[in-house]
């Protein structure tokens, strides 16, 4: 099987100030003249793990453990500080989904704008427009302005979008949590036809019953380190018993 994601030694560090600052140009003279201080915090630290073809890797632990790092990392968002990130193959992250939207307009255009963005023609668009509207449960709203979306219709409609094609790299940050139950059930059924079309695919949840059911392997991150990697079932069985 070939590797399909290869995380190597990988450390992030971030710097946190450890005053308060309401400004920006408070902030810049404090910089010239030295006066602020930070405290150094490692989200992650020699974290390493090689996923193959075909993988699902669910990432547990608690709040603050790193999850959210790893994914932003491993997607290319985020440069770390040590180690290396070797992917292979298209990668599409649903990490903050409609983040790219304009909210000035509408479902419609946002759509193709997306599609724009993510390297897709016009006419490609068009062929999948219906099924992502249908999908996102937004046909009354096409032409409404995204601002005046609820934050779940949003979200329906950057899952649609991220979900259209089956790509070789799929990383997912508590997506599933999206819109009412029977939309986040919908949700589960198209992420559990992506992995059975052989994507290979990273997941965070809370959810340890969702994980034991998408993934076969599990990662468990504590305080940025790797508590224990290998089969899903096993690591999410140690993980219940903390």
């Amino acid at each position: 099987m070939s590797v399909m994601i290869d995380v190597n030694d990988v450390s992030m560090l971030f710097n946190l100030s450890k005053e308060r600052v309401d400004n920006i140009k408070e902030y810049l003279i404090r910089v010239a003249k030295r006066q602020l201080q930070f405290d150094e915090f490692w989200a992650l630290k020699n974290v390493s793990f090689q996923i193959e073809k075909g993988d699902s890797l669910g990432v547990i632990g608690l709040n603050g453990s790193g999850k959210s790092t790893l994914l932003k990392v491993v997607s290319g968002i985020l440069k770390p500080t040590s180690g290396t990130v070797i992917t292979n193959g298209n990668v599409a992250p649903l990490i903050e989904l409609g983040a790219g939207f304009d909210a000035d307009l509408s479902a419609r255009e946002n759509i193709f704008l997306n599609g724009a963005i993510l390297g897709y023609t016009h006419e490609y668009m068009e062929e999948r427009f219906d099924d992502i509207i249908r999908f996102a449960e937004l046909e009354q709203f096409v032409d409404v302005p995204v601002k005046n979306f609820s934050s779940g219709m949003t979200a329906r409609l950057g899952f649609a979008i991220a979900t259209m094609n089956v790509p070789d790299i799929l990383i997912i940050d508590e997506v599933l949590a999206v819109g009412d139950f029977k939309f986040q059930e919908k949700s589960f059924a198209r992420m559990k036809s992506i992995i059975d079309s052989g994507a290979t695919v990273l997941f965070v949840s809370h959810s340890i019953q969702q994980v034991q059911q998408m993934c076969n392997k599990a990662l468990w991150l504590e305080h940025g380190h790797v508590r224990m990697f290998g089969d899903a079932q096993e690591v999410c069985a140690a993980y219940s018993q903390e």
